[in-house]
């Protein structure tokens, strides 16, 4: 837990910190073998949950450009035996396969117009009865709430560029493509409430 709270500025660290309490939390949690952060950026939640984990590794995904923070971040927190990093689009690229579990944390809205074709990859790259993990937005109330999200992504709304979720449209999303059983909550966090949708494999 200190690795995340010493991790950048308050509310990344918070996010880090969160995501460390989900994930180990998770029934599987000891059992894991290798996660994915998908759409990682800096790396800093997949390094952390893999350091609350005695043996688990990890993989960052992101665009290459990005992957070269994360792998700076790797190497200062010397985790370089236990992460590495993979690079590209997940709309096109492979991400990888065999992972227990994958964590995606404000990283899909690039995929919000072929969500099923992403999610069938995640569930592809899943071994038999891994989870998937995905902390994101979901607005509710036609589009209105939560007032946090809906202020912050206004600008890009009104230039044609409305990339946010609403409630229940990536758990919806995991059921159509296969997963056996999703279970969905709203969590309060630094960015007002997040609803956080956990899928299993059968």
């Amino acid at each position: 837990m200190q690795l995340a709270v010493s991790m950048a500025d308050h509310e990344r660290a918070s996010l880090v910190q969160q995501a460390v309490e989900i994930v180990s939390q998770l029934p599987e949690f000891l059992s894991f073998r290798r996660m994915l952060d998908l759409g990682g950026g800096p790396g800093l939640v997949g390094i952390a949950i893999v350091s609350a984990h005695p043996s688990m590794e990890g993989v960052i995904f992101d665009r290459p450009a990005i992957i070269k923070v994360a792998e700076t971040f790797i190497k200062e927190y010397e985790m370089e035996d236990r992460m590495e990093v993979m690079g590209g689009d997940y709309n096109y690229d492979s991400i990888g396969e065999g992972y227990d579990m994958v964590w995606a944390s404000n990283a899909l809205n690039f995929a919000r117009h072929d969500m099923d074709s992403l999610m069938k990859k995640v569930y592809d790259a899943l071994s038999p009865g891994g989870v998937f993990v995905v902390l994101h937005e979901g607005l509710t109330h036609e589009r209105t709430m939560p007032d946090a999200h809906v202020l912050c992504m206004m600008s890009m709304a009104l230039m044609g560029q409305d990339m946010c979720f609403d409630q229940g449209f990536i758990a919806d999303s995991m059921l159509r493509v296969g997963f056996k059983s999703v279970r969905s909550r709203t969590l309060d966090t630094d960015w007002g409430p997040m609803d956080l949708d956990i899928g299993r494999k059968a």
